[in-house]
C-alpha cells in the first residue's frame, strides 16, 4: 500500500509540473516540497512498517529537514550531483526557509491521510464481522 501511495504522489508531483499553466503560481512554488515530504512519510513508513505513525512522521520530517540543509553545502562534487536530474529530484537546488514549512504541511497531510486510511479500515472491518 504504501509504495502505490509514493507512486500515485509522484505521478501527482509530475502532473503539476507538466501543467502548471493550470494553478496559480503559489501552488507551482510549494506543492513540489509538499509532496516530496508526504512521499517521504510513505517511504519511511515502507522502510520502518514496524514503527508508530508518530515516529515514521518525526523520521520523514528529519530527512526532508537534513536534505534541506544538505543545500547549504556546496562542494563541487555536490554541486555536479545536484545537476543532474536524479540530483536535482532528491537533493534539491537551494536552501530556502519556506521550504520546512512546506515539509511539515506535507509530513502532517500524509500523517492525517494515514489516520483516515486506518480509520476507513477498521470501519470496513467492523462492518464485515
Amino acid at each position: 500500500m504504501y509504495l502505490i501511495i509514493c507512486c500515485l504522489t509522484i505521478l501527482t508531483g509530475l502532473l503539476v509540473r507538466l501543467k502548471k499553466a493550470w494553478f496559480p503560481d503559489i501552488v507551482n512554488l510549494y506543492l513540489g516540497d509538499i509532496l516530496y515530504a508526504f512521499m517521504m512519510f510513505y517511504i519511511v513508513s515502507f522502510i520502518v512498517v514496524h514503527k508508530n505513525k508518530y515516529t515514521r512522521a518525526y523520521m520523514a520530517l528529519f530527512i526532508c529537514f537534513s536534505i534541506e540543509f544538505l543545500q547549504l553545502y556546496n562542494s563541487e562534487w555536490i554541486v555536479v550531483v545536484r545537476q543532474t536530474l536524479p540530483g536535482k529530484l532528491i537533493l534539491g537546488s537551494g536552501f530556502l526557509w519556506s521550504d520546512l514549512l512546506a515539509y511539515i504541511i506535507g509530513v502532517v497531510a500524509a500523517f492525517i491521510f494515514e489516520n483516515f486510511m486506518l480509520s476507513r479500515t477498521k470501519m470496513t472491518k467492523g462492518n464485515v464481522t
